[in-house]
C-alpha cells in the first residue's frame, strides 16, 4: 500500500535518484544539471520554488510529483506540475494516479483555477493516462525556452531603471 507525503529535507537524495530516474526514461540522462544542493535551497529555503509529494510503497520510493505555483493572467492562480513519475517497478499499482489527485487537491485547496503540465509527445502511454484523468491537451501552444548564454546575453540587455 502506497503513502503518499510531503517530502522532507531528508528526501534531497532521493529526490534526486527519482530525477535521475526520470530523465534516463526520458531518453536524456546527460540533461540533469541539478545538484542535493539546489534542491535543498530551492525546495526547503528562505524562498521555496518547489514542493515534492513522494510516494512510498512499503518503505521505498516509489514515485514523486514536484511542483510549484504559477499566475494566470487570464484565471489567475495554478499550479504547474514540473514532474510526475513512477519507477517501472511501481507502475500498474494507482501510485500515479494517486500522487496527480493529491497534486490536484492541493491546487483546489489553494483556490487555483488550473493545473497544467507537459507531457513529450512520443510519450504515447502517459498521454493515455492523462487523458483517462480528463486532462486536455493543448495542442496549439508551444513552450519557449532561452537557457545558458542566451539567457545570459538576453538579462544583460535588459535593466531596470
Amino acid at each position: 500500500m502506497s503513502q503518499i507525503r510531503f517530502a522532507t529535507p531528508s528526501d534531497i537524495p532521493v529526490i534526486l535518484e527519482l530525477i535521475h530516474a526520470l530523465a534516463e526514461y526520458e531518453r536524456e540522462p546527460h540533461s540533469v544539471e541539478m545538484t542535493a544542493e539546489q534542491l535543498l535551497r530551492d525546495g526547503f529555503g528562505d524562498e521555496r520554488f518547489y514542493e515534492c509529494l513522494i510516494a512510498d510503497e512499503d518503505g521505498t520510493a516509489a514515485g514523486f510529483a514536484l511542483f510549484f505555483p504559477i499566475y494566470s493572467t487570464w484565471q489567475g492562480r495554478s499550479l504547474h506540475l514540473e514532474d510526475l513519475f513512477v519507477k517501472p517497478e511501481f507502475r500498474g499499482r494507482g501510485i500515479g494516479k494517486a500522487l496527480l489527485k493529491q497534486v490536484a487537491s492541493i491546487a483546489a485547496e489553494r483556490g487555483c483555477s488550473r493545473l497544467q503540465w507537459d507531457v513529450l509527445e512520443w510519450n504515447q502511454p502517459a498521454i493515455d493516462f492523462y487523458r483517462s484523468l480528463n486532462a486536455n491537451m493543448l495542442t496549439e501552444w508551444r513552450r519557449m525556452r532561452v537557457t545558458g548564454d542566451a539567457l545570459t546575453q538576453l538579462a544583460a540587455e535588459g535593466t531596470l531603471s
